[in-house]
């Protein structure tokens, strides 16, 4: 259990927090790929453009490059037959691209979406524009630590009525479930980081939203 020595430990906390939430990114960082938003299609569609396979190889491993390349001549090979066939050479390749990316990662491939990206992964994409992830890390740092001031009161609070009825306990009960399953998230992630830093990001569990979910477990 992590006690409050000051500000030091406090400074630490808030450290570790930011952290968590940055690992916890991982899957939707590997969500937004398959997006139009995302940061693989623009750069996809500049390739296509200028001819130029380059800039985008590096979004797929070394043994799935001859695929991608094949499948580049093809679309450059069509592309220039009329509108109607540039779209769909266009097509063909952005999937093709983005597909491969994806089992790349062994994540699913359900096609292109055409949605927003998340904030927060928006977010960290602004953050390498600019050069630095301090205002990133104040903002998740601090949804982070509201969160878990929320879920602590709530279970505080149910707490005090828990043996008055079996409704007031079970309300207790899955506040305590929320709040211990989503600490415990925390907890997983922060003890990870430092592998986190020498081998390949693997998707974090993210804690509990709602008890709900852990009463199935």
């Amino acid at each position: 259990m992590i006690r409050n020595t000051g500000n030091t430990s406090k400074n630490s906390i808030a450290t570790l927090l930011s952290m968590t939430c940055l690992l916890l990114l991982a899957g939707n960082a590997q969500a937004h790929c398959d997006t139009t938003g995302g940061p693989i299609i623009p750069e996809a569609r500049i390739a296509l453009k200028n001819g130029d396979i380059t800039p985008v190889l590096k979004w797929v491993k070394q043994n799935d490059e001859a695929e991608i390349r094949a499948a580049f001549a093809r679309a450059v090979a069509v592309r220039g037959k009329g509108k109607e066939a540039m779209e769909l050479a266009d097509r063909y390749f952005l999937e093709t691209l983005v597909r491969v990316h994806r089992a790349g990662e062994g994540a699913p491939y359900s096609g292109i979406k055409d949605e927003a990206v998340d904030p927060i992964v928006a977010l960290a994409d602004k953050a390498l524009a600019n050069g630095s992830a301090d205002e990133m890390i104040g903002m998740i740092g601090n949804h982070m630590a509201a969160a878990i001031r929320a879920k602590f009161q709530h279970a505080l609070k149910t707490g005090k009525n828990k043996d008055k009825s079996v409704d007031a306990g079970r309300e207790f009960v899955e506040a305590y479930v929320t709040y211990m399953h989503y600490v415990e998230g925390v907890h997983t992630a922060i003890a990870s980081s430092a592998d986190h830093h020498h081998a390949a990001p693997a998707a974090t569990p993210a804690p509990a939203a709602d008890a709900r979910d852990h009463h199935n477990h």
